[in-house]
């Protein structure tokens, strides 16, 4: 573990104290519209001003928030919430990889999607694969990619082990698989498959799944040395 990644851990964990506290977190929620003065805060928090003053002191230790003077009353000072404060409440990069490989049994639904979506999400390269690759990818995952507007390209189901290479992040996205490989380095989501029921609502619902976990875990993943950017 690098001293960087170890520092930005230790903030993140000050930060996170910082608002496991009722009344700072609701201090963080009114500051969410606008600037308040201790005043305004106090009003509304029905506090003593000593309790207000040290929960404010702990929320600008951690970096979540500044007071400034007023310009019109000097004698006032306004609290604002501090631009980039709560970027570190996330999750920093997790992994780095050359490349990602997402796999289902069949490869010919949900890892297919997710490569697709994985390519409008990150420069990390990207392919699928699956464990039993069937013959051609299902006319739902088109379907479905088409009615979403993703840039979709069918690629002929491939087997696993004629795809990995070494220093690849694999992802399954099918329990199955999962199974299959256990013990082998990779991570997992538990995607239904929506082959299995076939209808548009299942689809979509396993397209939507994907979404979510990519936009979440692509900012976490950093190119590796031998990464070259997806096409």
């Amino acid at each position: 573990m690098n001293v960087e990644l170890t520092q930005d851990r230790a903030q993140r964990a000050a930060k996170h104290a910082a608002l496991s506290d009722e009344v700072r977190l609701h201090i963080v929620d009114l500051l969410a519209s606008g600037d308040l003065s201790s005043t305004e805060l106090l009003a509304v928090l029905g506090i003593g001003s000593n309790l207000l003053a040290h929960h404010l002191k702990v929320l600008e230790t951690a970096g979540l928030v500044a007071r400034h003077r007023s310009e019109a009353d000097r004698r006032r000072s306004y609290v604002r919430l501090l631009p980039g404060g709560f970027d570190l409440l996330t999750p920093v990069p997790v992994d780095r990889a050359d490349r990602v490989v997402f796999v289902c049994t069949a490869n010919s639904a949900r890892s297919q999607l997710a490569a697709a979506l994985w390519r409008q999400a990150s420069q990390v390269p990207v392919v699928s694969a699956g464990t039993r690759p069937a013959e051609a990818v299902d006319p739902g995952a088109i379907a479905t990619a088409q009615r979403h507007g993703l840039a979709f390209t069918p690629v002929r189901p491939a087997a696993l082990d004629t795809v990995r290479l070494d220093r690849d992040l694999v992802i399954t996205v099918c329990d199955s698989a999962h199974e299959e490989l256990a013990g082998a380095d990779a991570l997992h989501w538990s995607v239904p498959d929506p082959v299995r029921r076939g209808t548009q609502d299942a689809f979509d619902a396993a397209f939507e799944d994907l979404v979510r976990r990519i936009d979440d875990l692509a900012p976490r993943i950093s190119p590796g040395s031998g990464s070259r950017p997806t096409e």
